[in-house]
C-alpha cells in the first residue's frame, strides 16, 4: 500500500571525487559564457542515458553524462557495447566529445536517431586514439549513441564523459539575452508620477483574484518614496532594485490585509516583498499572509504585525534575510518560520513558531510557549534577485553560508556574484517550451516575467550554475501530462520565484531535481529551490502523481508551498488527484521552510540519508470521503511526513500536522509522522491538531504522543518535545 521505493543510489564519493567534481563544474561553467554568442552548447549533460551493459555497480551509464570527471561508465569486457543519450527533442548537432578512461575503443561509430529505433552513422573510425577525442558531426537527432566495435584493451569500454554539443532547437535562430521586462513589470523611480494610483489600480484587480491570470511586479529604483501605501494582492511582487534593502526606502507601508475575505487571512497566498526599507506610517507595518508569501531582504524601521485587522485567523508565513527594528506581532498566526534575520522581539506563540539564525529570537520553549529556536541555520544561500548597477540590470546571486546567523547585508555589501541581464533570456508571455529550452542550450539563464506559460514539453535545466528566476509569481502549466521542469545532476542551479500549476492531464511529476539515481557531490555548490510553489487544482482541474522529486544530493529547499487544492475550481478527491507531495531520494538534502498540504497519500516521503528539515507545516487532505479512502494497509491514514525504514540518519525541528476531515469527521489517523526508531533519526518539537474535531490523530509520531480525541473540538494540539 505504500509507494514504491526509489532506485538504489550510487555510493557517494569521498574527498578526491569531490575535488574532481568541483574542478569539472568550474571548467564546464565556463562554456556558456561563449555559447550565448556562438554554438556549440552542451546538450547531453544530465539527460537520460542507457547502455548495453555496465561493468559493476559503481560505473552506471549516468556517470558519463553527469559533468563529473571522477565518475564514469564502463561496459562488460566484450566487443559490441554501446552508450546512448536521449536529448529530449531533436536538435541540430555539431560536435561529440569522448573522454575515455584507460579502457577505450579502437573502433567505434557515432550514430544518430530521431526515434531511438532507426540509426544513421555520423562518424566511424577504426583508429581510435583514446584520451579525449573531439569529433565534428552534422545532423539533427534526439538520440546519440557511441557504438563500440573493437576494444583497445582486454577490459570493456570506459568513458569519463560522453558530451554532445549543438546549436539548440533544430533550425532555431540564436536567441538574444537581455531586453525589456515586458508589460507586467512596473518600474518606478522617485520622480515617476502616479505611483500610488498605479499601485491602487493593480490592487483592485488582484485583491481577491485568488485564481486569476493577472501577474504583476513593482520594481522600485533606489531612492526615497514618500507617503505610499503599497497594498499587495494575489500574484503581485514588490521589490527594491538596490543591492541592499536600505538603498530603496518607502516612507509609508507595504501592506497585506484580509478585508476581501472578511478579516480571515488564511487564503492570502502567492505574493512577495523583497529588498526594501519601510518606515511605517503609524510605526507598525502589516503583513497578514498565509502560505506562499515571502518576505525577504526587508528592513522594517518599526514593528511588523502578522495578523489581519481585527486579529482574525492567519495560517503561516516566512521571513528571511530581514531586519525588523521593533517587535514582530505574531498574534493570531498559527505557524511561522523566520530564518537568518534580526528582530527587536516576538509577541506570542500559537502552535508552531520556528526560528533559525535569528538575532533577537525567543529561546526554545516548546511545548509552551511553542517556540523552536536554532541558533544558526546549518546551510543557507539567499534567493537571487534583480538589481540596478548604475543603469544596467543585473541579477545578484548571493554566496552560500554555513551556520548562518543574521542578515547577509548588515555589515555592508552582501557576498556573491553579479550576472548581467545580457546573460539571461527574458521570457515573456507567449513563449514556448522549445524556445525556452533553446535559450538554455545556448547557455543563457532564464528570467520569467510575470505571466502564465503553457509548456508542451519539459523545460530541461542541464547546465551547472543556471539561474531560473521568476518575477510576479510567473506561472508554468505543463500540457499533455509532461513534467514542467527537470534539473540535471549538476552543481549550483538556482530555481526561484515561480509557480508550477498542474494541468488537467496527469503528470508523473511536476518538478524534478536531478535524474533518478543521481549521486554527484554538490556540497560545495548545491542546487537551491526558493519561493517555488506547486499547485494541483484550484485554478482548474489538475493532476500529478508526485509533485516534487529531489534526487540530487545536497539540494536546499528554502521556502516552498506544495499544495493540492482544497478549494477553488477542479477540486475533488479524484478530480485533482495527487498522491504524493514531496519525495526526497537525495542524500544531505536540507529543507528550510517546508509547507506541503492535502495530498491523497503521503505529503512528504524521505528516502535519502542525513536529511534535515527546519520547520514543516502540513494539513491532511480535507476531502477524504471516508476512512477506507485513506486506509494504508493495516495503518489508518498516510503520515504527513514519513522517513523510510531504510534511513539511518535524519533530523527535523518544528513540525506540525493538522486534520480537517470535513467530508467525514469520523476519520482517524494513526499518527501524523512516521519514522524508523534508530539513534540517528531525531525529531524535535512536533505537534498534531484536530481542527474543530473534524477528524483526529491517535498519536503524534509512530505510537508516541497523546490522541487528539480527548480535546474534542477545542483545537488543542497534542505535542511531543523530542523523539525518540
Amino acid at each position: 500500500m505504500t509507494s514504491p521505493p526509489p532506485a538504489p543510489k550510487r555510493v557517494r564519493r569521498g574527498l578526491a571525487g569531490a575535488v574532481v567534481t568541483a574542478l569539472a563544474a568550474t571548467l564546464l561553467s565556463v562554456v556558456p559564457a561563449t555559447t550565448a554568442q556562438a554554438a556549440p552548447a552542451l546538450l547531453s549533460q544530465g539527460k537520460p542515458v542507457t547502455a548495453s551493459s555496465q561493468e559493476h555497480y559503481g560505473t552506471a551509464a549516468a556517470g558519463a553524462v553527469d559533468g563529473d570527471l571522477g565518475t564514469r561508465w564502463s561496459s562488460a569486457a566484450s566487443d559490441g557495447q554501446w552508450l546512448q543519450v536521449d536529448l529530449g527533442n531533436s536538435v541540430a548537432l555539431s560536435q561529440v566529445v569522448l573522454r575515455w578512461e584507460a579502457a577505450y575503443a579502437k573502433a567505434y561509430r557515432i550514430e544518430l536517431s530521431t526515434d531511438g529505433t532507426n540509426w544513421s552513422t555520423a562518424y566511424s573510425t577504426a583508429a581510435g586514439a583514446g584520451g579525449t577525442e573531439t569529433i565534428a558531426v552534422s545532423g539533427t537527432a534526439r538520440y546519440v549513441r557511441m557504438q563500440g566495435v573493437t576494444r583497445a584493451t582486454g577490459y570493456g569500454y570506459s568513458l569519463w564523459e560522453f558530451q554532445v554539443f549543438g546549436g539548440g532547437e533544430a533550425g532555431g535562430p540564436t536567441l538574444p539575452g537581455g531586453g525589456d521586462l515586458g508589460p507586467n513589470v512596473h518600474i518606478v523611480d522617485p520622480s515617476t508620477p502616479g505611483i500610488q494610483a498605479k499601485l491602487d489600480e493593480v490592487f483592485r484587480e488582484q485583491e481577491s483574484a485568488q485564481f486569476g491570470s493577472g501577474r504583476h511586479a513593482f520594481l522600485f529604483k533606489p531612492g526615497t518614496y514618500n507617503n505610499l501605501n503599497a497594498q499587495i494582492g494575489f500574484y503581485t511582487q514588490i521589490a527594491g532594485l538596490g543591492l541592499r534593502p536600505d538603498d530603496t526606502t518607502i516612507n509609508g507601508d507595504v501592506t497585506v490585509d484580509a478585508g476581501w475575505f472578511n478579516g480571515n487571512a488564511t487564503q492570502n497566498f502567492w505574493r512577495g516583498a523583497e529588498g526594501l526599507a519601510v518606515n511605517p506610517a503609524n510605526g507598525t507595518d502589516r503583513w497578514a499572509v498565509s502560505q506562499a508569501s515571502s518576505f525577504r531582504r526587508m528592513h522594517v524601521k518599526g514593528g511588523l504585525n502578522l495578523a489581519p485587522d481585527g486579529y482574525g485567523w492567519a495560517s503561516g508565513g516566512y521571513i528571511a534575510d530581514s531586519k525588523v527594528d521593533g517587535q514582530v506581532g505574531n498574534y493570531s498566526q498559527q505557524q511561522w518560520y523566520t530564518r537568518d534575520s534580526s528582530i527587536g522581539g516576538w509577541s506570542n506563540s500559537v502552535w508552531n513558531q520556528t526560528f533559525s539564525g535569528v538575532e533577537g529570537a525567543p529561546a526554545t520553549g516548546f511545548p509552551e510557549p511553542r517556540y523552536t529556536t536554532l541558533d544558526t541555520t546549518p546551510i543557507s544561500r539567499e534567493k537571487p534577485y534583480l538589481y540596478l548597477d548604475g543603469d544596467q540590470y543585473k541579477v545578484f546571486a548571493p554566496a552560500k553560508r554555513t551556520n548562518a546567523r543574521g542578515t547577509t547585508w548588515a555589515n555592508g555589501t552582501p557576498q556573491g556574484e553579479s550576472i548581467p541581464l545580457s546573460k539571461f533570456y527574458v521570457v515573456k508571455p507567449g513563449a514556448k517550451a522549445a524556445t525556452i529550452n533553446q535559450a538554455l542550450d545556448q547557455g543563457l539563464n532564464l528570467l520569467f516575467t510575470p505571466g502564465v506559460y503553457h509548456v508542451d514539453r519539459t523545460i530541461n535545466v542541464n547546465r551547472a550554475n543556471t539561474i531560473v528566476l521568476g518575477l510576479g509569481l510567473a506561472t508554468i502549466i505543463p500540457d499533455n501530462g509532461v513534467t514542467a521542469m527537470k534539473v540535471a545532476d549538476v552543481d549550483g542551479v538556482r530555481l526561484a520565484g515561480f509557480l508550477v500549476d498542474a494541468g488537467p492531464v496527469n503528470s508523473p511529476t511536476l518538478l524534478e531535481i536531478g535524474p533518478q539515481g543521481a549521486g554527484a557531490d554538490h556540497a560545495a555548490n548545491p542546487t537551491t529551490v526558493q519561493d517555488v510553489y506547486i499547485r494541483v487544482g484550484g485554478a482548474g482541474a489538475g493532476k500529478a502523481t508526485t509533485s516534487v522529486v529531489v534526487n540530487s544530493d545536497d539540494a536546499i529547499i528554502d521556502h516552498t508551498w506544495v499544495w493540492r487544492a482544497d478549494h477553488g475550481e477542479g477540486v475533488g478527491w479524484e478530480t485533482n488527484r495527487a498522491d504524493y507531495g514531496v519525495r526526497v531520494n537525495g542524500d544531505d538534502v536540507l529543507a528550510t521552510g517546508l509547507f506541503v498540504e492535502h495530498f491523497n497519500k503521503y505529503d512528504v516521503e524521505w528516502y535519502g540519508e542525513r536529511g534535515r528539515t527546519v520547520f514543516y507545516q502540513n494539513e491532511k487532505a480535507y476531502d477524504a470521503p471516508n476512512q477506507a479512502a485513506i486506509q494504508n494497509g493495516t495503518t489508518k491514514g498516510y503520515a504527513a511526513y514519513r522517513v523510510d525504514d531504510s534511513v539511518s540518519t535524519h533530523e527535523a525541528w518544528g513540525l506540525g500536522s493538522y486534520c480537517n476531515y470535513n467530508v467525514d469527521s469520523t476519520i482517524v489517523q494513526d499518527h501524523g509522522f512516521k519514522a524508523p526508531v534508530k539513534p540517528g533519526v531525531k525529531f524535535h518539537s512536533l505537534l498534531v491538531v484536530s481542527l474543530g474535531g473534524m477528524g483526529h490523530y491517535n498519536h503524534v509520531i509512530n505510537d508516541t504522543g497523546a490522541s487528539t480525541i480527548p480535546s474534542g473540538t477545542s483545537t488543542v494540539p497534542s505535542t511531543v518535545v523530542s523523539y525518540p
